[in-house]
């Protein structure tokens, strides 16, 4: 079992930079790929970014490529989404997630986190 908590989302002006954070209970978190989702008003949850359980292996939707990058410390149970660049568009609520998939695919996530919305004004 693990719990996910999200933080770091909030108002940035287009262009702007945002990192947001998920931190993971349990013991076993290295053992997890995890990733980032994103929910927009009256649209479906869609995949971010994912990472691999040592970190050696990320994968990133095609809009957030060269704008977003996941890391993950694993000695603080911890995940991260340093976000840059922020256009309107990335506007949603930002779920974190964790699966035990070997590869940081976009899908096979049991566990998730409350979420954190990030706003970008144009």
């Amino acid at each position: 079992q693990v719990q996910l908590v999200e933080s770091g989302g909030g108002l940035v002006q287009a262009g702007g930079s945002l990192r947001l954070s998920c931190a993971a209970s349990g013991r076993t978190f290295s053992s997890y790929t995890m990733g980032w989702f994103r929910q927009a008003p009256g649209k479906e949850r869609e995949f971010v970014a994912a990472i691999s359980w040592i970190g050696a292996n990320t994968n990133y939707e095609d809009s957030v490529k060269g704008r977003f990058t996941i890391s993950r410390d694993n000695a603080k149970n911890t995940v991260y989404l340093q976000m840059n660049s922020l256009k309107p568009e990335d506007t949603a609520v930002y779920y974190c997630a964790a699966s035990r998939n070997v590869v940081p695919a976009p899908y096979g996530y049991n566990y998730w986190g409350q979420g954190t919305q990030v706003t970008v004004s144009s």
